[in-house]
């Protein structure tokens, strides 16, 4: 199993994920309502801005405060120089 980091320690499977998505779209912001009523949303943003949303194949959506490249190229395998963690002020 391969897991990858999705921000500040939190990991998941590369295998169980179907999509990266922006979190701004009103389709997007009702499916994560959606999952949190149904008990399905993961928050692993760690109180920080929620910057991408994942949608796993076992039907939960997990939130993550990295941009949507950046987990798109941690799964993917390549280099993410610059788009680590952004520091709160």
């Amino acid at each position: 199993m391969e897991l990858v980091n999705i921000g500040y320690g939190n990991l998941v499977s590369a295998r169980r994920v179907i999509a990266v998505v922006s979190p701004d779209s009103a389709p997007v912001k009702r499916m994560v309502q959606d999952g949190r009523d149904a008990g399905r949303l993961i928050d692993a943003t760690l109180g920080r801005k929620t910057r991408a949303v994942l949608v796993m194949d076992s039907g939960h959506i997990v939130l993550s405060a990295l941009q949507t490249s950046a987990v798109e190229g941690r799964i993917m395998g390549r280099e993410t120089e610059g788009l680590e963690e952004e520091e709160d002020p």
